[in-house]
């Protein structure tokens, strides 16, 4: 089982710093390709850049917790929620009804 994992394209655990703007500060943010390339498919869903997408979730972030420590972190975090709603092997419950997400298969 390993292997499947082992034989994977380094290219895609190499991190790649990239310049964000937040709340009209330029920031880096360096993350992992992979997560780069989920980042990209969940903004694309939403019809937003990932910039964009990048910022708003940042904003939530501070709604929700008052703080943002640790925002790669949370940004490989909510990949992982993502892919895993796609594969339904999470749910949740107080998303609406009408969240693109929901429709995934």
């Amino acid at each position: 089982m390993c292997q499947i994992y082992a034989k994977a394209d380094a290219i895609l655990y190499e991190s790649r710093t990239r310049s964000v703007r937040i709340r009209g500060v330029l920031t880096t943010i360096r993350i992992e390709n992979l997560f780069w390339d989920v980042l990209l498919e969940m903004a694309s869903r939403e019809g937003l850049t990932t910039n964009q997408l990048v910022a708003k979730l940042y904003d939530e972030l501070l709604e929700e917790r008052d703080e943002a420590k640790n925002f790669a972190s949370f940004l490989r975090v909510c990949c992982l929620r993502y892919l895993s709603l796609l594969v339904g092997r999470i749910r949740e419950p107080e998303a609406a009804p009408d969240v693109p997400l929901r429709a995934v298969r």
